[in-house]
C-alpha cells in the first residue's frame, strides 16, 4: 500500500499506455481477439481508477468530473467500444501523473523543528551539575545554560544573561536580561553561563507551544478545491444532459457513450496541471520554492498580504550605520578599524558586523592580543601599541557618561539601535551604532504587489510599536500589529483568512504557526529557520525579498493561463459534445478529436513556460557594472553625509567655530559632488533604460538641489570672513569688540549667523540622507543578489571620476545619529 502511494500514478499510466499498445499492434497484425482484450483490459483499469476517485471525492463532500470518467468507461464496455475505454483510460492516468508532480505537496513535518528542541538540560546536583533528559526536569529545579545553548525550559534567571530570542520574537538584537527576569525556551544563551530555576516543564513551555501551535494550525488548514472540481459543478450536469438527450432522442446509447467520450474533462486533468508545472519551474528559476500547483494556486488567489517585519522587510541582522567619534581628535574610519581588530576574536553576536564594517570601508585590519571577553559587559584587547575597549558605556567609560554619549544613546533608543563604546588606552574614543536596516527593494515590492492586486498589507511582528510603525510607514502597509507572540500572530492570521484569501510572510520559528495557518505560507530560507521552511507553502531561497512580487506574478500569469487552456479545451469539447450528439463522431473517433483536443490545450499550457513581462526588467551586464561602481562610491560617501549633522550639532552660537564647517566643505567638494555629478550622467540614463523614460527625474532635480545647496554653503562661509578672529583668538561675539580695538563688529561670527549655518546644513543633510534611500530604493536595488558587492575594488566606468580619499587628519566632530 506504502509503494502504491508513492508510484501509483506512475504505474498506472505504464499499464494503461502499455494495455493500449498491445491493443493497437494486435489489430495492426489482425489479432481482433488480442487486441479487444488488452483494450477492455485497459478500459476495466480506468474504471476501478475512476470509480475509487469518485468514491473518495464524495466521501470529502466534492462535486467532481470523475462522474464523467466513470460514465464514459462504462458506457464504452457496455456497447462495444473499448479502444475508446482504453483511450480514456490513458487519458485519465497523464493526467493524474502530471497532477501528481505538479501538485505534491512537500509534507511540512515537524522534524527539523523538533530537532532542534534540546534534548538534555544540565541540572544541579550536590556535586555540581548533571546532565539529565530534559522530560525529567521538574518545576523548581536550578539549571545551567551554557554560552550558545537553547534554553530547555521556562524560568526565572538566577544570574544576569544576554540571550538571543529571535527564534521567538524575531528580533535580531541580543537582550539583555538581569537576575530575576523571566526567561523562555527556545531562546539562545548568546553571553556568559547563566543559571535559572524552572517554572514549568519541558512539555509546558514556550518552545513546546510553538510546536502544538504549528501542528494544529496544519490539522485545521482547509483542503484545497482543484480547478477542476469547481468545472464540473456546471459541466458535470450538462454532459449528463446532452447525452441523455441524444439517447432519448436518437434511441441508440451508443450516442450517449459517444458523447461521454469526448466530454472527458481531460483539458482540466492535463492542461491545468501543466501550467502549473510549468509556473512552479518559471518561480524555481527565480529562486522561489512553490510546494505544488495547489500552492500556487492560493498563491495566485491571495488578495491579503500579512509580514513579518525581522529579516523579512528588514534585513534580519544589525549592520554597522554609523561611527560617533568622541572629538575632533578622533578619526572615524581609526574607531571603527580598532573595535573591528578586537572583535576578530571575539564571540559575540554583533561582532560579525562590526568586522564586516570595516573590511567594507576597506580598512586594514591586524589581528589582536590579550583579548579578554567580559561577558555581558564586552571585550578588550591590544592592537598594536594601543589597549582598545570596546561595549557597554559604562564598562567602557567608566562614571557618568559625558553629553554626547547621553545624546547618541537618546537617538539609539528612538531609532531602536544598538550602541556599541569603544575606548582607546582608557580614553572615550566614540561609539558605533547598529540597526537591523530596511531591505532596500521591500517598498518596491509592496507597490508592485498592489498593481497586481494585493488589497491590504499587515504587518506583524514581536517587535515594538515604535519601531514597526516607523517601518510600515516607510513600506506603505495599510495596518501594522506590534508586541504580538506566536499566539497572536496565528490569531491575526485567522482572523485575516476568515474574511479574505492570505498571503503570510515569515523567516523565523516564532512565524511557523502563522505560516502554516494562512492560505499560502512564505518563508525566507537564505538565513531563516529550518521550522518555518517545513510551515511553508512557498520557500525564497535568495535573500531578496523582491523576487516574493515576481513570484506572485508568475502564479497569477499561471492561473490564467491554465484558465485559458481549460475554456480552449472544453469549449472545443462542448463543439464535438454536439456534433457526437448526432451521430456525426463515433466513440473510438470521438477519443482520437478528444486527444487531438488534448494536445492544443497542453500546448496553451505550455506558454506558462516562456518568460512573462517581468516587473522589474534585468539590467544588461555594462548597466550592473556601472551600478556597482557607483553604489560603491554611494557607500564611501555615507561618512560625510552623517558628518554634516555632527558639524551643525557642534556649532555653537557662544563659541562659533568654523574651523569643522571649512573641513566639512573640502569634503563635500572633493567627494560627494563629483560623485552626484557622476550619478547624473551614468545613474539617471540607466534609471530611464531600465524603468522606462523620465524615471530618473526626480532624482535628477535632487542632484541639482544637492549641489545648489553645497555652494550656498560655501558662499556664506566664504562671506562670514573666515580669517576673523576667532575664539581661537580669544576675541567672542559677547565681548563687545569696539572699533577702536581696531576689530569691526561685523567681522565676527554673529550667534545669527551660526543660526544660518545650521539651517544650510541640517537642510542638506536630510536632502541627502533622503535621496541616498531613493537611489538605493529606485535603481541599486535591481543589481541581481550575485553582483559583486561594491568596495574599493569595484570596476569605475568610464567617465566617472574617482572621489577623493577623505582626508584622515581633517575629520569633524561626529553627532550621536541612527
Amino acid at each position: 500500500m506504502r509503494w502504491w502511494r508513492r508510484n501509483g500514478e506512475v504505474a498506472l499510466f505504464v499499464a494503461s499506455t502499455a494495455l493500449l499498445m498491445v491493443g493497437a499492434v494486435g489489430w495492426l497484425l489482425g489479432s481482433t481477439t488480442t487486441a479487444t482484450l488488452a483494450w477492455i483490459m485497459g478500459a476495466v483499469v480506468g474504471l476501478v481508477v475512476a470509480v475509487a476517485q469518485l468514491a473518495a471525492a464524495i466521501r470529502q463532500g466534492r462535486f467532481s468530473v470523475d462522474v464523467i470518467a466513470v460514465l464514459a468507461l462504462a458506457g464504452a464496455l457496455v456497447v462495444g467500444e473499448p479502444f475508446a475505454g482504453a483511450m480514456i483510460t490513458v487519458m485519465l492516468a497523464s493526467g493524474q501523473l502530471l497532477e501528481a508532480r505538479a501538485d505534491a505537496r512537500a509534507r511540512r513535518e515537524l522534524s527539523l523543528l523538533v530537532g532542534r528542541a534540546p534534548r538534555t538540560a544540565r541540572r544541579a546536583v550536590a556535586s555540581g551539575f548533571e546532565q539529565v533528559p530534559v522530560d525529567e526536569v521538574a518545576v523548581g529545579d536550578h539549571l545551567l545554560v551554557g554560552t550558545g545553548e537553547i534554553v530547555a525550559v521556562d524560568g526565572r534567571l538566577i544570574t544576569p544573561g544576554v540571550f538571543d530570542e529571535s527564534a521567538l520574537t524575531g528580533e535580531p538584537l541580543p537582550v539583555d536580561r538581569i537576575a530575576g527576569d523571566d526567561v523562555r525556551s527556545g531562546v539562545v544563551n548568546a553571553g556568559p553561563p547563566a543559571e535559572l530555576l524552572t517554572t514549568a516543564s519541558a512539555a509546558d513551555s514556550t518552545y513546546a507551544g510553538v510546536v502544538r501551535l504549528v501542528e494544529q494550525a496544519q490539522a485545521s488548514s482547509a483542503p484545497f478545491v482543484r480547478v477542476a472540481d469547481r468545472f464540473a459543478i456546471v459541466f458535470v450536469p450538462l454532459t449528463l444532459l446532452v447525452a441523455g438527450l441524444a439517447w432519448l432522442i436518437g434511441g441508440d446509447p451508443v450516442l450517449a457513450v459517444a458523447v461521454l467520450v469526448v466530454a472527458t474533462p481531460c483539458p482540466l486533468l492535463l492542461a491545468a496541471p501543466i501550467a502549473f508545472m510549468s509556473g512552479l519551474s518559471r518561480a524555481a528559476a527565480q529562486g522561489v520554492i512553490i510546494k505544488g500547483g495547489a500552492a500556487l494556486e492560493r498563491l495566485a488567489r491571495g488578495t491579503v498580504l500579512l509580514f513579518d517585519k525581522t529579516g523579512t522587510l528588514t534585513r534580519g541582522r544589525p549592520q554597522v550605520t554609523d561611527v560617533v567619534t568622541a572629538g575632533e581628535q578622533w578619526d572615524p574610519d581609526e574607531v571603527l578599524r580598532l573595535a573591528a581588530c578586537v572583535d576578530q576574536v571575539s564571540p559575540h553576536v554583533l561582532a560579525s558586523a562590526i568586522v564586516t564594517a570595516g573590511t567594507r570601508r576597506g580598512l586594514t585590519l591586524t589581528m589582536p592580543t590579550d583579548v579578554v571577553e567580559e561577558h555581558g559587559y564586552g571585550v578588550r584587547g591590544r592592537v598594536g601599541r594601543q589597549t582598545v575597549r570596546l561595549g557597554k558605556a559604562a564598562w567602557v567609560m567608566g562614571g557618568s557618561a559625558p553629553a554626547w554619549a547621553r545624546q547618541l544613546r537618546r537617538r539609539a533608543d528612538l531609532d531602536g539601535s544598538l550602541t556599541v563604546f569603544i575606548a582607546v588606552d582608557d580614553r572615550p574614543a566614540g561609539a558605533l551604532v547598529l540597526q537591523d536596516e530596511l531591505r532596500p527593494d521591500a517598498p518596491r515590492m509592496i507597490r508592485q504587489l498592489r498593481r497586481a492586486g494585493i488589497g491590504r498589507v499587515v504587518l506583524i511582528t514581536g517587535d515594538r510599536a515604535d519601531v514597526a510603525d516607523a517601518v510600515g510607514r516607510i513600506v506603505g502597509v495599510d495596518s501594522v500589529l506590534a508586541d504580538r507572540d506566536p499566539a497572536g500572530k496565528l490569531d491575526i492570521v485567522e482572523q485575516e483568512s476568515a474574511r479574505a484569501a492570505t498571503i503570510m510572510v515569515g523567516d523565523g520559528i516564532n512565524d511557523a504557526p502563522a505560516l502554516a495557518a494562512a492560505g499560502v505560507g512564505v518563508a525566507l530560507a537564505a538565513r531563516g529557520s529550518s521550522a518555518s521552511s517545513e510551515a511553508a507553502d512557498v520557500v525564497l531561497t535568495v535573500d531578496r525579498i523582491g523576487v516574493l512580487g515576481e513570484a506572485i506574478g508568475i502564479a497569477r500569469r499561471s492561473r490564467r493561463i491554465a484558465l485559458a487552456a481549460v475554456l480552449v479545451g472544453m469549449g472545443l469539447s462542448l463543439i464535438a459534445m454536439v456534433v457526437a450528439a448526432f451521430g456525426m463522431l463515433p466513440p473510438a473517433a470521438g477519443a482520437i478529436a478528444q486527444e487531438i483536443i488534448d494536445l492544443l490545450a497542453i500546448g496553451i499550457a505550455l506558454l506558462a513556460v516562456l518568460p512573462g513581462r517581468p516587473a522589474s526588467p534585468p539590467l544588461p551586464a555594462a548597466d550592473i557594472a556601472t551600478a556597482v561602481a557607483l553604489r560603491a562610491e554611494h557607500d564611501a560617501a555615507k561618512p560625510v553625509v552623517e558628518q554634516i549633522r555632527a558639524v551643525a550639532d557642534a556649532l555653537s552660537t557662544h563659541h562659533p567655530d568654523l574651523r569643522p564647517v571649512h573641513v566639512l566643505l573640502d569634503r563635500l567638494e572633493a567627494d560627494v559632488i563629483p560623485h552626484e555629478r557622476a550619478d547624473e550622467r551614468l545613474l539617471v540614463p540607466l534609471m530611464d533604460r531600465a524603468l522606462g523614460m523620465d524615471a530618473g527625474a526626480a532624482i535628477s532635480r535632487t542632484h541639482a538641489e544637492i549641489e545648489h545647496q553645497v555652494s550656498r554653503l560655501r558662499r556664506l562661509v566664504d562671506e562670514l570672513a573666515p580669517d576673523a578672529p576667532g575664539p581661537e583668538d580669544g576675541v567672542q561675539p559677547e565681548d563687545g569688540v569696539q572699533p577702536e580695538d581696531g576689530v569691526q563688529p561685523e567681522d565676527v561670527v554673529q550667534p545669527e549667523d551660526v543660526v544660518e549655518l545650521r539651517r544650510l546644513l541640517y537642510g542638506l543633510y536630510a536632502i541627502l540622507r533622503l535621496h541616498n534611500v531613493q537611489e538605493e530604493e529606485s535603481v541599486f536595488s535591481l543589481v541581481p543578489a550575485g553582483a559583486p558587492a561594491g568596495g574599493p575594488t569595484a570596476p569605475r566606468p568610464a567617465g566617472m571620476p574617482a572621489a577623493s580619499s577623505p582626508d584622515p587628519g581633517g575629520s569633524v566632530p561626529a553627532a550621536p545619529a541612527r
